[in-house]
């Protein structure tokens, strides 16, 4: 019963208002209070508030919507009927403005106009002259299209001094500031639409649809001030985008190098938007001219801002100052969109949307969600370009060395990952923020996100073991990007990670995409240094100790060449005897590398000794048959000669036979 005993209070303070000293009478009080609290009273109010609160939803939406509908056929038929009362309209507000001006000894306001913008072009001359060099300059640069905003900016200032240093009548204060406005306007929409349409007959249409704009919506402004009709108003509005809509449907096939079918889309496009603003639907006429205009004007001014941000001789500038400016620009201009859409929207308070709660709900969640995704989407386009620059770095820097090398290679192989992960956030994080202002309980959302998780853990088990593996192996520092190790029957360079496997580049070509969970044990073939030994044979009579010395000079000359000296830590050296074998003696070699050069090391240290080994008369062990003492020699050569005489012999008889028969 509270809310009754409100509305009744309500209802009644107007009353009390008007007459606080005549109280009721207390008696007449308490028979209210006693009615209130009769329970057949109570109980006929209750049976009273079901029914309203039943039939009121049921009927609210035909309701609304035929509202819409006869206020829309009514305002078509008032703009019909008010268009021949146009031109007599319009010649009474003239004489009032021009009789209000004359009356406080002004002149017509056309004429103070012509006066303004005149005075205002003269100074905005002399100020370009005054500065040409500067202006030129400017023309110079990449912003000169932007230096084109500055002596709009001077004609401003000038007619706003003008302006406010005189005490105009009233009704020539508000037509000459909406004129004053519109040619302002239209100066600057004439440098903006120079970024977007190249000179030529689609820019004079474009600058002849934006003048007649700026006309139109001044003087439609100017109606309720002048004392024009309001009918009246709204039929010089349907004229004017009557006019507006052919010269745009003549641009359309008269410049435009699009096909047929593409024009009259086009053509189609724009009826539906003109027929949608003489329904009085602003909002979607704006979506319609958003889906037209916004894609060039975007692209304009990314061209414009990247272009600014460019150095004069051409080289490449801060990614991130770019990304930053650049998509700040145009999530500027979609959020200025945006905003303007807002404004409309709530300007129109008899549109649907206004009228059902549930749509207006969506409305403002969708205008909340575009920002959202614009912030979303600079984000991800900062830290991506941040990410990317730093692993540029990382790869065109081979000079640094040590830990600070080391640091780098690590840095190297976590960006990517935390790439993948930073984008899984922010898209997940974005997701749900707009599911939220959309209205979508998001909390059902994240528990059964977390119920189906647990769901995936236990269904892929391999998964979860590869991307915890992955984990452990970065955490263990195990390998990073660029480094050759082995696993098992895998090996090669790591090219790159993901958050579940490994890729492998071998030596020979293949590539081997390899899960964390399949590598096991790895051998990391590119940390700090390598150990390279060899094995050399010589005869057995070789004089070690000028192996030893000649080795030394090879190890130095290697040292002292330019191209192979920044490969080696430690030079070659004998290490010496291995072993003796059956035919001669075995040396070790070896030397200290940096990784992934030890066989180029190798291969020259193996020149070097050989062509040492040869000046010096040292010859290379070979496998060979020696027979003892010289009685041994001379019984060895005997039995040879007499066994090649036998052969010969035998050869001699099979040749014989062969002719007999």
């Amino acid at each position: 019963m509270r809310w009754l005993a409100i509305v009744l209070f309500l209802s009644l303070f107007p009353t009390i208002a008007q007459a606080q000293s005549a109280a009721p009478p207390q008696a007449k009080i308490n028979d209210l209070v006693r009615l209130l609290q009769d329970p057949e009273m109570k109980a006929w109010l209750d049976s009273q508030k079901p029914s309203t609160a039943a039939a009121s939803p049921a009927a609210k939406a035909d309701t609304d919507l035929q509202d819409w509908d006869q206020q829309t056929r009514a305002s078509v038929n008032q703009i019909v009927s008010a268009i021949p009362r146009i031109p007599s309209e319009i010649a009474a507000a003239s004489a009032r403005t021009r009789a209000d001006a004359i009356s406080h000894g002004y002149a017509p306001v056309m004429i103070i106009f012509a006066i303004m913008v005149a005075i205002g072009i003269i100074i905005e001359r002399l100020f370009l002259r005054l500065y040409a060099s500067r202006s030129r300059k400017l023309a110079n640069a990449t912003t000169s299209r932007l230096s084109e905003f500055i002596p709009i900016g001077v004609f401003t200032v000038v007619i706003g001094l003008i302006f406010f240093a005189f005490d105009w009548p009233p009704l020539a204060r508000t037509a000459l500031l909406a004129y004053l406005l519109a040619f302002i306007a239209y100066r600057c929409l004439s440098v903006v639409t120079g970024f977007i349409v190249d000179s030529g007959p689609l820019r004079r249409r474009v600058l002849l649809f934006i003048g007649v704009l700026a006309f139109a919506t001044a003087t439609a402004k100017l109606g309720p001030p002048l004392g024009v009709d309001p009918a009246v108003t709204k039929a010089i509005s349907f004229c004017f985008s009557a006019i507006l809509f052919l010269i745009a449907m003549e641009a359309i096939w008269r410049t435009s190098k699009q096909s047929r079918t593409t024009k009259g889309i086009l053509s189609l496009w724009l009826l539906g938007i003109w027929v949608l603003w003489c329904l009085s639907l602003k909002g979607l006429v704006w979506i319609g001219i958003y889906i037209l205009i916004l894609p060039p004007i975007l692209r304009a001014v990314g061209k414009t801002v990247a272009e600014a941000l460019t150095p004069p001789d051409g080289s490449p500038g801060d990614d991130i100052k770019t990304v930053l400016f650049v998509r700040g620009s145009r999530a500027c201009v979609i959020a200025l969109a945006v905003g303007w859409l807002a404004v409309v929207w709530h300007l129109n308070p008899e549109s649907l949307a206004h009228q059902d709660p549930t749509l207006s709900a969506i409305v403002h969640g969708l205008l909340k969600g575009i920002i959202i995704l614009l912030i979303a989407d600079l984000v991800w386009q900062m830290a991506k370009a941040f990410i990317d620059r730093r692993l540029k770095t990382f790869s065109a820097d081979p000079s640094v060395e040590g830990k600070e090398a080391a640091s780098q290679h690590r840095i190297a192989t976590l960006l990517p990952i935390f790439k993948n992960a930073l984008a899984v956030l922010v898209l997940v994080a974005t997701a749900l923020t707009v599911l939220a202002e959309l209205g979508v309980q998001i909390g059902p959302l994240i528990a059964g996100a977390g119920i189906f998780g647990v769901a995936i853990g236990f269904g892929s088990q391999t998964l979860v073991k590869d991307v915890i593996s992955g984990i452990f192996y970065m955490l263990d520092d195990a390998f990073r990007v660029g480094e050759y190790i082995q696993s098992g029957s895998y090996k090669g360079t790591v090219e790159s990670f993901s958050l579940r496997s490994v890729r492998l580049r071998h030596h020979r070509g293949p590539i081997f995409t390899v899960p964390f969970g399949s590598l096991g044990a790895v051998q990391n073939m590119s940390r700090d240094w390598v150990i390279d030994k060899f094995m050399l044979r010589v005869p057995f009579d070789t004089d070690i100790a000028q192996v030893k010395r000649l080795v030394k000079g090879v190890g130095a000359e290697m040292m002292a060449d330019p191209e192979l000296a920044p490969f080696i830590i430690q030079t070659v050296k004998m290490k010496g005897v291995e072993q003796i074998g059956d035919f001669g003696i075995e040396l070790s070699f070896a030397f200290t590398a940096h990784p992934g050069h030890q066989s180029a090391v190798r291969r020259r240290a193996y020149t070097m000794i050989r062509d040492a080994f040869r000046t010096n008369g040292i010859d290379f062990a070979q496998p060979t048959v020696q027979v003892g003492g010289e009685e041994k020699a001379a019984s060895a050569a005997a039995a040879s000669a007499s066994h090649n005489m036998a052969v010969q012999k035998a050869a001699l008889a099979a040749g014989g036979g062969e002719g007999q028969s």
